[in-house]
């Protein structure tokens, strides 16, 4: 059986310490029912981290180009320390307060970002960032602050890397050959005796370790310049990434803007359109209006002279019939007259 997979062990490291335990039995769980023993097995050796430890894991899994930039770093740091470059070493050391500053910022945001991670007043980043200073002085620490599956917060109390040099205590005593560079010894030379040297062949000797230890010199001055080469070109490799990567970024932030402007423009135009369109409907409305308000008064004047010759239509015809009624009455006196006189 090939074991867990990558991702699987990435989401369980990447899990909140606190249900760390039950994301880890779930998966034994679901080994054992898949008939995958060994997995399980596996799995279930898997330990909880600490909360600083599932900090750095979760910045090398959710960020691992910053973690490589870290390592790299590191790398270049340790070789100027074991090699004692002064100028090279106060700029790497430089660079790496600035790398650690920005990969605890990026910690403290990718927290905030975790619905279950612990409130910011409460995430021990001091033990993140001695975790990342740690793994510039320790290749190991490194390598498990990269891989994203520490479990505990590390810590360094001392500078760089414990240099190591191979050095050994010259006096005025000649120097003896190493073993593999004396010549084989014949049959019987234990017993034969050497006949005294004289001042030159004794002189010989010390002229040859002078040129070796000149040799070793240039050889070290060779080697040391080669590293720097090579830190050198790390460093721009380094740069160029760090370039490459902004670059992207603002070219996306360019195809951001640029789609962004090319809506605006849009809408812009679309609102114009829609303002010229009410615009000439105002002007429709404002003529029909004016038309309407002539139609009105003219309305108004015809109303004023129905009224008027309502009224006096209304006067005649009381007249008309007084006049009428004047007439009956006289008509009717008339009729009594008459009668009378038959």
């Amino acid at each position: 059986m090939p074991g867990p997979s990558t991702e699987l062990v990435q989401q369980l490291y990447r899990t909140p310490p606190d249900r760390f335990v039950a994301a880890r039995d779930a998966a034994v769980a679901d080994a054992r029912r898949a008939g995958d023993p060994s997995t399980a097995r596996q799995l279930a050796r898997l330990r909880r981290p600490t909360v600083a430890a599932w900090l750095v894991n979760l910045l090398a899994i959710r960020r691992p180009e910053l973690v490589a930039d870290l390592v790299e770093l590191a790398d270049e740091l340790r070789t100027a320390q074991r090699e004692l470059r002064g100028p090279r070493l106060r700029e790497l050391s430089a660079q790496r307060r600035a790398v650690v500053g920005a990969l605890v910022a990026e910690v403290r945001k990718l927290a905030a970002a975790e619905p279950d991670a612990p409130p910011a007043g409460r995430l021990p980043l001091a033990e993140v960032e001695a975790t990342l200073n740690a793994a510039f002085s320790d290749a190991e620490v490194a390598e498990q602050v990269r891989a994203g599956r520490l479990l505990r917060a590390a810590s360094y109390a001392g500078f760089g890397e414990v240099p190591r040099p191979q050095l050994r205590l010259v006096t005025g005593d000649d120097e003896e050959p190493a073993e593999e560079d004396r010549p084989a010894r014949r049959p019987g030379a234990q017993r034969a005796r050497p006949e005294p040297a004289t001042r030159t062949d004794r002189a010989a000797p010390g002229t040859d370790r002078a040129a070796s230890r000149k040799d070793r010199a240039a050889g070290r001055a060779e080697q040391a310049e080669r590293a720097a080469q090579r830190a050198a070109r790390a460093e721009r490799a380094r740069q160029r990434r760090a370039l490459e990567r902004e670059l992207a970024l603002a070219q996306a932030d360019q195809k951001r803007v640029e789609a962004e402007l090319t809506e605006a423009t849009g809408q812009e135009r679309d609102g114009v359109g829609v303002l010229d369109g009410i615009e000439a409907e105002l002007a429709e409305l404002e003529r029909r209006r004016a038309v309407a308000e002539q139609d009105l008064s003219r309305a108004k004047l015809a109303r004023r002279a129905a009224e008027r010759a309502v009224t006096v239509a209304r006067r005649r015809a009381g007249e008309v019939e007084g006049a009428i009624e004047a007439l009956a009455a006289e008509e009717g006196d008339a009729d009594g007259g008459a009668g009378a006189a038959d």
